[in-house]
């Protein structure tokens, strides 16, 4: 049975300007196609978003239901383009938020399942929201693996995983990236077969950093949860700190265009990310034909 003109509630919510249209799925019986998703997160033709974050019951979803005793919910994100994504922490604090005002969630620890494992997101009233984002890994080592162009110019970059992977430029000035309307090339190709997502860096000061972000299946966007993750994680070994090895805690302040993120990596390796997330909008939409 076509599905063109189904109606389904959702909401559209963002943390620091990174977007996302929200649609409630408790039971799992939705199937969008990534037509359909790339149509809803179009902002001319659909409601306009980053990405999509679809909330299923983890019992409900194949790629979940191993995770259901740990977690109730899972977040099926989907990238503005419609692609399937592993993670995102921008988007988890939002899939949170909404969880919260549905009454579905108390304050205290949420635990939410996603590609990547399970997240737990600490809620407090409408205060900023904190998640475990779990331990980043550095497939390169602790030097830089890779490199990143944008028309004439080049930078070296370090490969790092946060469930998804990112490659982290340093640059000079966050305008040395251009317009970004295209993804950067990254070189060795290789190094990542499924496309990265890629950060530029600039200090700020102590401790302090901004990027820029282009975003694998999104384009550029006005924050990136796990890239400000990555980007601390970079940031904090080419200052010669890794609280594995120190046994104390690294704090970064990271601006994104969309807002500030407080990025600690801890002495287990966890990291945590700390920023606000807001529901602006919800209704009932017609679903686009497959």
């Amino acid at each position: 049975m076509s599905t063109a003109r189904q109606s389904v509630p959702f909401l559209k919510g963002h943390g620091t300007e990174n977007d996302f249209v929200i649609i409630p799925d408790p039971d799992g019986v939705l199937d969008l196609s990534a037509a359909q998703v790339a149509r809803l997160c179009d902002r001319r033709a659909g409601l306009g978003g980053d990405g999509l974050l679809r909330a299923v019951r983890s019992a409900a979803h194949p790629e979940a239901r191993e995770l259901a005793g740990e977690a109730e919910w899972f977040m099926d994100y989907r990238n503005s383009d419609g692609s399937v994504a592993e993670m995102c922490g921008n988007g988890v604090r939002v899939f949170v938020r909404y969880l919260q005002r549905a009454g579905l969630v108390k304050d205290g620890e949420v635990p939410v399942a996603t590609r990547a494992g399970v997240r737990r997101v600490r809620v407090a009233g409408d205060g900023p929201l904190t998640v475990s984002m779990g331990a980043a890994r550095l497939p390169g080592g602790d030097g830089d693996s890779v490199t990143v162009r944008v028309g004439e110019r080049s930078w070296p970059a370090r490969h790092v995983d946060m469930g998804n992977p990112h490659a982290v430029a340093f640059v000079t000035a966050l305008a040395d990236a251009g317009p970004l309307l295209s993804p950067p090339q990254v070189r060795p190709a290789e190094v990542y077969p499924h496309g990265t997502n890629v950060e530029f860096v600039v200090d700020r000061g102590p401790r302090h950093v901004a990027l820029r972000v282009h975003e694998r299946g999104s384009g550029e966007t006005r924050s990136c949860g796990t890239g400000a993750c990555a980007v601390m994680v970079a940031t904090a070994r080419r200052d010669g700190l890794n609280p594995v090895v120190d046994g104390e805690p690294a704090a970064y302040t990271v601006d994104v265009p969309g807002g500030t993120l407080h990025i600690t990596e801890h002495p287990d390796g966890d990291i945590t990310m700390t920023g606000p997330a807001e529901i602006v909008a919800e209704g009932t939409l017609a679903l686009p034909g497959h």
